[in-house]
């Protein structure tokens, strides 16, 4: 995971001076984690100019309650579903994202960031999606090789299982920096990109901050100022932190108490009663 985030580094442009030299790294480690880096890079650069956008973000986009097979059914807190939806959530939302823009925003057509002519993308974007594919390709022509020299099962243990462990905490890390009881989501009435910035959370992993190159505890300032590399987000936070004040979220609950919260408290979106046409959506239960 650590690895993968410096790819994401390359794909904001905060790794060197040169737009080419990002754009090669990030597409040969990305590539090298299967992931598709170009499409990657284009529907991540919407998600942080529309961050909580009700219709435009790209990623993480809450049910409201009228979506009652979710909200009342899969993801019953007091039932098997609440437990049911995390474990596939974790297990089966990074590629199934990737492939059916499974927790990303509505499109008309087929969403998938395989897909050269996705809606998901711009024309001018189009032949770089191809490029994405590519590198998947290759990558797992060179895991079909390495699979024939040894076995599937030696391929399994060294890259399969580590590549699943990666998948899990992406989409654990990523889930609990959008969805917390104090983050508002907006439609297209009351939002604008600072609102959309400030609404995301930083928590605490202890001693696996640094492992995951602090992207755990340094999300927000990464919403505010994307350009800055991995490496100089704390510092950075520290800074802010004065100047935001109340705006600024941070929750240091114990990582695994804060997600199994999350899940419970996080089941959908509403406006507070009596203001329906407020344009400002809650997490509810």
């Amino acid at each position: 995971m650590g690895i993968w985030s410096i790819g994401h580094d390359h794909g904001h442009h905060a790794f060197s001076e040169y737009q080419w030299l990002d754009d090669a790294l990030g597409f040969v480690l990305h590539s090298s984690f299967l992931t598709p880096y170009f499409s990657f890079k284009y529907s991540h650069r919407s998600h942080h100019a529309h961050t909580n956008s009700m219709e435009y973000d790209e990623i993480w986009i809450p049910k409201r309650k009228a979506d009652t097979l979710y909200s009342e059914v899969l993801n019953n807190p007091l039932g098997k579903g609440n437990l049911f939806m995390t474990v596939v959530r974790l297990l089966l939302s990074f590629p199934m994202y990737f492939t059916f823009n499974i927790h990303g925003r509505e499109y008309k057509g087929f969403a998938s960031h395989f897909y050269p002519q996705s809606p998901i993308f711009y024309d001018s974007e189009r032949k770089q999606i191809w490029l994405s594919d590519a590198g998947m390709l290759v990558a797992f022509y060179a895991l079909y090789k390495v699979a024939a020299a040894t076995s599937a099962t030696w391929l399994f243990c060294i890259y399969g299982a580590p590549l699943l462990v990666m998948n899990v905490h992406f989409i654990f890390f990523t889930f609990l920096h959008h969805s917390h009881p104090s983050l508002a989501h907006y439609d297209s009435r009351e939002w604008d990109w600072l609102r959309g910035a400030l609404s995301t959370v930083d928590r605490d992993y202890v001693i696996f901050n640094g492992v995951f190159h602090d992207v755990t505890c340094a999300h927000v300032i990464h919403h505010l100022i994307s350009i800055i590399p991995h490496y100089h987000t704390v510092e950075a936070t520290k800074a802010v932190k004065p100047i935001l004040g109340d705006y600024y979220k941070y929750d240091n609950t114990p990582i695994l108490e804060g997600f199994w919260r999350e899940t419970k408290d996080c089941i959908y979106v509403e406006p507070d009663e009596g203001a329906e046409n407020s344009g400002v959506y809650w997490f509810r239960k």
